[in-house]
């Protein structure tokens, strides 16, 4: 598998990262076809500096041209704030929708679904009623088509969500929680905690794993690539790429 194509930083930045950190081990590069997907996961030596890229590339900090506004918002959907929509995407009747958020071609986001707050939906996805998608990269042909929460995380090529599924993002060591969060999320590789530098953190999802229905994912789980995960209530920590996850 190659990398993602690097800035100057990111390169400079890579000599001193764990690779199971990085995009590339959760992403395939030459299976992203999205440009703007492709940037964000390029300017990013580790996954824990996603979100951010989101956040920079919606308020045009990236200097990286969105697609134009060209695809469908349906009669009846409820859109506030900054929202794009590519060509060949469809926000449809029902759905809600509070940017900033960019909707990449192909993606559908249903009737009931909800998507809010820095997201960007990538190529071909779908969320489906009751679903909910919150300051995240879902990068390409996720399918969320049932009621579920995923924040604060990052999704690969063709991830599905089963029903019932949430991504946790809040470190909840003691009470009371407080708004917004003060303690840094860490990851947990090895027996050592690796700070995420940041109070919300949901999970990392790798290409083509299919999370079960009614899991619960801890914050800061990294979940390699074609992973499998069988039926259980609650998963967290690290699973590597190809694995069997009990």
């Amino acid at each position: 598998m190659h990398g993602f194509p690097e800035t100057a930083s990111a390169s400079a930045e890579l000599a001193r990262v764990d690779y199971r950190t990085t995009p590339e081990y959760y992403i395939d590069p030459e299976q992203v076809t999205d440009p703007v997907v492709l940037h964000l996961l390029s300017c990013c030596p580790t996954v824990f500096g996603l979100k951010k890229a989101v956040a920079d590339l919606l308020a045009g900090r990236l200097h990286f041209a969105l697609p134009a506004p060209e695809g469908v918002i349906e009669a009846g959907a409820t859109v506030r704030g900054q929202v794009v929509v590519a060509a060949g995407a469809v926000i449809a009747e029902g759905a809600f929708v509070t940017g900033p958020v960019l909707v990449c071609p192909g993606a559908v986001i249903e009737a009931g679904a909800r998507v809010r707050d820095n997201c960007v939906i990538g190529p071909d996805c779908r969320i489906g009623f009751g679903a909910e998608v919150t300051r995240s990269l879902l990068v390409g042909g996720a399918f969320m088509k049932h009621t579920s929460f995923v924040g604060d995380s990052v999704l690969g090529l063709g991830v599905n969500i089963g029903a019932f599924v949430s991504t946790t993002g809040l470190r909840c060591t003691s009470g009371p929680v407080t708004e917004p969060a003060t303690e840094e999320v860490s990851a947990h590789l090895d027996g050592h905690r690796i700070g995420t530098g940041q109070t919300k953190f949901g999970a990392v999802i790798g290409d083509g794993v299919i999370v079960p229905a009614g899991t619960v994912l801890q914050p800061a789980t990294l979940i390699g690539a074609h992973t499998v995960l069988y039926p259980k209530t609650q998963v967290g920590g690290f699973f590597p790429a190809g694995s069997q996850g009990r």
